[in-house]
């Protein structure tokens, strides 16, 4: 017994050179089945669709790039003690006003996309509503407003009643417009996308339109009113 434990904790060369060539098969099968599983994600795709995908990706690799930049000379002007409390002061205000256009809480303004969709009454279904709002949010926009009057957060939720579309408890009338702070060119591609937005509300099956404008001013005026929690507090 002693021996065979101690063959196995203390493996020969032979034992080592098969353990070693076994975890090598073993890492070129899970490499072959992972560049399988990615050919078999794209190979319906076209070209066009390959290469908005591309420019997607790429906008918001340099998008990160550039918010990696802006943290590290934020830090060095913290580390060099220079005006360090007015860097840190301005640095929180910064991520106050962030957190509060996210939340909703506070109008915002930038490049963005304004979108108008029309479609007969009741072919605007939630799931629809659903798949536009994650494509845009897919696409990078940081804010989006429906009709003028409904600010969207992570909280909003998409419904049907027989009066029609309910966002937010709210109804949608058509034309629904929604509007959406991001880079414009990405976020119209992302609403052109073979399969979605576009396409779906001009599919026979809902037999609408949709108009999109990209501007370099998208204002965006209403607001969320959030909720007091009810069962939640501060840890």
């Amino acid at each position: 017994m002693r021996e065979a434990w101690a063959k196995f904790v203390r493996p020969s060369r032979t034992q080592l050179a098969w353990g070693i060539a076994l975890c090598l098969v073993a890492l070129a099968v899970v490499v072959q089945v992972q560049s399988t599983q990615s050919r078999d994600r794209y190979a319906g795709m076209r070209g066009d669709d390959l290469v908005q995908l591309l420019d997607g990706l790429t906008q918001e690799s340099e998008r990160l790039t550039d918010e990696v930049a802006a943290l590290e000379r934020t830090l060095e002007a913290l580390q060099s003690g220079a005006d360090a409390d007015e860097i840190a002061r301005q640095e929180a205000q910064r991520r106050a006003d962030g957190l509060a256009i996210l939340a909703g809480t506070q109008p915002a303004v930038g490049p963005g996309v304004r979108i108008t969709i029309s479609a007969p009454e009741g072919r605007i279904t939630a799931d629809l509503m659903l798949d536009a709002i994650q494509e845009l949010r897919d696409a990078g926009a940081e804010v989006i407003e429906i009709n003028d009057s409904i600010r969207l957060v992570a909280q909003s939720w998409v419904s049907e009643s027989p009066q029609g579309l309910l966002i937010d408890d709210q109804s949608v009338e058509l034309p629904i417009v929604i509007e959406a702070i991001g880079d414009p060119h990405a976020l119209a591609e992302g609403a052109r996308f073979r399969g979605g937005l576009v396409s779906q509300v001009e599919s026979q099956k809902v037999g609408g339109s949709v108009a999109i404008v990209e501007s370099p001013e998208v204002e965006i005026a209403s607001l969320h009113h959030p909720r007091a929690p009810r069962y939640a507090e501060p840890a």
